[in-house]
C-alpha cells in the first residue's frame, strides 16, 4: 500500500477529513480489499491500544501548561466515541451509495456487494439474531410490505444466524445472514424478477437470481462452489 493511501486512512480513523474526502476514502474502503484490509487492520490497532494501554494522569503543572482554547475541544470530541465513527461509515457510505445510479442490472450487484462490506466494517451484521426462522420470519414480515421466505439449511452446513433490513435495488430488502464455518453469506430478498448470473466484484462472490416472485442476492467470501450449492438450495434446484 502506498504511504499516501496510509496516512489517509490514518486521518480517516482520526476523523481529520472533511465530509468530501471522507466519502471519496467510504467508496474506496467499498470497492479495493486491499485498502479495507488495511484499514481493519488500522481500526483493530486502535481499539485494542484504548482498550489495553496504561493511561496515567498529566501532571497539574503539565495540564495548567496547555491552552485551555475553544478550538481544543472540537478536536477532542472527534477522538472519543468509536460509536460514532462507526455510524459516519455507515451516513457516508449510504449517502455515497445515493450516486450509484442503478441504470443497470449490476447497479444492485454493487448495492448489495456495498451493503454486505458496510455491515462488516459498523459490525451490524444482523438486526435479529436467531437460528429460529420461526422467529426471524415474523421479525421481517411485520417491518417489510412482503413476507420473505426465511428457511434454517444447518443440516445441510449453512446455518441461520439471523436478519436484517436494507434498502437495495430501489426497495426495501430483507437480509438473512448464513454462516458456512467462518464465512458469512449475506442473502438479500425482494419482491421482483431477474435473471440468473454468477459474478465476482471486489473479491467477494455474488449469486443472483428469482424464485416463486422474489429476486435474490447471495454475497460471500465463499468459494464459487459451495456459494452456487446454497443458492440451488434456495431456490428448490433452481
Amino acid at each position: 500500500m502506498k504511504l499516501d493511501d496510509r496516512s489517509l486512512l490514518h486521518a480517516y480513523l482520526d476523523g481529520e477529513l472533511d465530509a468530501e474526502k471522507g466519502r471519496e476514502v467510504e467508496l474506496r474502503l467499498a470497492q479495493e480489499p486491499a485498502l479495507r484490509s488495511a484499514y481493519e487492520g488500522l481500526r483493530e490497532m486502535s481499539s485494542v491500544i484504548r482498550e489495553k494501554a496504561d493511561y496515567h494522569r498529566a501532571p497539574a503543572s503539565l495540564r495548567h501548561a496547555l491552552p485551555q482554547t475553544d478550538a481544543v475541544q472540537p478536536k477532542l470530541q472527534w477522538l472519543k466515541p468509536a460509536a460514532a465513527f462507526a455510524l459516519a461509515v455507515i451516513v457516508g457510505i449510504g449517502i455515497a451509495l445515493l450516486f450509484l445510479k442503478p441504470a443497470d442490472e449490476d447497479a444492485g450487484t454493487r448495492e448489495v456487494v456495498a451493503s454486505h462490506v458496510r455491515a462488516s466494517l459498523a459490525t451490524r451484521v444482523v438486526d435479529v439474531a436467531s437460528s429460529d426462522q420461526h422467529a426471524v420470519k415474523p421479525w421481517l414480515s411485520a417491518r417489510l410490505p412482503f413476507s420473505p421466505p426465511v428457511t434454517d439449511f444447518s443440516a445441510q452446513g449453512y446455518t441461520l444466524a439471523g436478519a436484517r433490513l436494507d434498502y437495495v435495488a430501489g426497495g426495501a430488502a430483507a437480509v438473512l445472514v448464513y454462516k458456512r464455518r467462518e464465512h458469512v453469506i449475506d442473502v438479500f430478498v425482494a419482491p421482483g424478477n431477474q435473471q440468473h448470473t454468477s459474478s465476482a466484484q471486489n473479491g467477494f462472490n455474488v449469486e443472483r437470481f428469482a424464485h416463486d416472485g422474489m429476486r435474490f442476492w447471495l454475497v460471500s467470501d465463499l468459494n464459487r462452489n459451495e456459494l452456487d450449492d446454497f443458492a440451488r438450495l434456495l431456490g428448490a434446484g433452481r
